[in-house]
């Protein structure tokens, strides 16, 4: 594995608690059976497997338990009465189970959920992705109903509302940026589950002043964003810390509480040689490092304000292209 190709470490790898700090990974694919999906990754992994439920495998190794399975609840769950189900799969009835469980496999992603693994681990998941793409998974390029994603769910050094707000900062500011190296595909675009946060909220989030305890600073995000088709998702975070909060803006029995970030934007390129598992993830490495430098996350901030105003500048230069340039000179990338 090449310099490039391998997954960097941000300057704060421990919580506050003195604990290694830790990332859940999913991994979203398809162009393999659930069977040979399973054995590889049990092959690749060092782990056994054993089944959950119908199209769901638990995976024990020593990183922790790995969950493989279709992402469709109603097939998992083989409601076929179930109207989500397209009308046609369910005109199948159970005369054909075979058709259904091969026609799953094709338009249905399957996913890879890892326990929390401590950041030291990550090569293992390059390594991972790396060989799921010699043996012919397939991601978002392949087909225009494909949206597979790649998400992280890192947590955060500690808990504390200036801590969240440093990283919230510096997401807003590099989103634009990462959404430009990720080079979202066509098929995520058409979808809502990557928008940006409320235009109103980031202006507020980037005020110079912005200093809000925790409970103001849950109100100020759910005001504008009260959803999980975010980017970076906090509603799982939220949830962890104050589900009562939480409640009087949203209820959605799809989020999981945890004590983590949620970042939903990059694709899984994972058929194409030249995209890599590192790659992703060094690009929050650089959030990571913007988060925790203050100096630099003021003066990043403060350009960030001045491109949202009408100038003659910003008509000539893009936002994206202004962040790269910042970046390198201050040696982030």
């Amino acid at each position: 594995m090449s310099e490039s190709q391998s997954c960097r470490m941000p300057d704060i790898l421990r919580t506050a608690a003195g604990e290694e700090r830790r990332v859940g990974v999913e991994i979203e694919l398809s162009g393999l059976s659930y069977g040979t999906l399973v054995d590889l990754s049990g092959n690749l992994l060092s782990g056994k497997a054993r089944e959950a439920s119908r199209y769901v495998a638990e995976l024990d190794t020593d990183l922790g338990t790995f969950t493989i399975e279709l992402d469709s609840d109603p097939i998992k769950d083989l409601d076929l009465q179930d109207e989500r189900l397209p009308e046609s799969v369910r005109e199948l009835g159970g005369q054909a189970m075979d058709v259904i469980d091969a026609a799953a496999e094709k338009i249905v992603p399957l996913e890879i959920v890892s326990p929390p693994l401590p950041f030291s681990s990550l090569e293992r998941i390059e390594t991972l992705c790396e060989e799921l793409r010699k043996a012919g998974a397939l991601g978002s390029r392949e087909a225009i109903y494909y949206a597979f994603g790649l998400q992280l769910n890192p947590e955060l050094p500690d808990l504390e509302a200036p801590t969240l707000v440093r990283y919230l900062q510096s997401f807003a500011a590099l989103y634009d940026w990462l959404k430009a190296r990720h080079q979202i595909d066509i098929s995520r675009k058409f979808t809502s589950y990557i928008e940006p946060w409320s235009s109103t909220y980031t202006d507020k989030l980037m005020e110079d002043d912005y200093a809000p305890n925790f409970e103001q600073l849950m109100r100020d995000y759910l005001k504008y964003n009260p959803t999980r088709n975010k980017a970076l998702d906090l509603l799982p975070l939220f949830a962890h810390i104050d589900s009562e909060l939480l409640a009087e803006f949203v209820e959605d029995e799809r989020i999981k509480s945890r004590p983590t970030l949620h970042y939903r934007l990059p694709d899984c390129d994972i058929d194409n040689p030249e995209w890599h598992f590192s790659t992703v993830w060094n690009d929050w490495v650089v959030l990571e490092q913007l988060a925790n430098n203050a100096g630099d996350l003021a003066e990043l901030r403060d350009e960030f304000r001045k491109s949202r105003k009408l100038s003659l500048k910003n008509l000539t230069q893009s936002w994206p292209d202004t962040c790269e340039r910042w970046l390198h000179a201050k040696g982030y990338v």
